[in-house]
């Protein structure tokens, strides 16, 4: 095993960002002042020079800011790992821009997987149906804000 690499003396004034799911590549190196990841543990600020951290993501929305521009997805899972280089490398399971999200079909869904969820008989299909009631509980609250 390697030892880590050692920060860098002065902090960078930018945040370099790689997000990425299985079958694309959202955000490629782009330099940014800073993100916002659904962390299991909370929402968690990432700013340049953050320390070195591995963090789950939970259903949530990510954010991320450039300027005055801030650019929002959901995402349903993943990891995040945050360099001492300011490098934040984020890998979701799924994400879609917020804007892009129809939140008929959100309610829709989360209706559809609570009522699964009543008539669950199984622990396979009451697991399945929890997922279903919290990433689209997830969803709801950021499309409501």
């Amino acid at each position: 095993m390697q030892p880590r690499l050692p920060a860098p003396s002065a902090i960078p004034s930018k945040l370099t960002v790689n997000f990425v799911l299985p079958y694309a590549s959202e955000i490629s190196g782009k330099e940014v002042d800073m993100v916002i990841i659904p962390a299991s543990t909370g929402q968690m600020g990432v700013l340049p020079g953050h320390v070195s951290t591995i963090t789950e993501l939970k259903p949530g929305v990510l954010s991320v800011h450039e300027g005055n521009e801030v650019k929002k997805y959901f995402v349903s899972s993943g990891f995040a790992f945050i360099h001492a280089n300011s490098i934040a490398d984020i890998v979701a399971i799924e994400a879609a821009p917020l804007d892009q999200i129809d939140s008929s079909l959100v309610q829709k869904g989360l209706a559809d997987f609570t009522q699964k969820l009543s008539s669950a008989s199984t622990d396979s299909e009451k697991a399945e149906a929890q997922i279903g009631v919290d990433v689209h509980s997830a969803l709801n609250a950021a499309l409501t804000g």
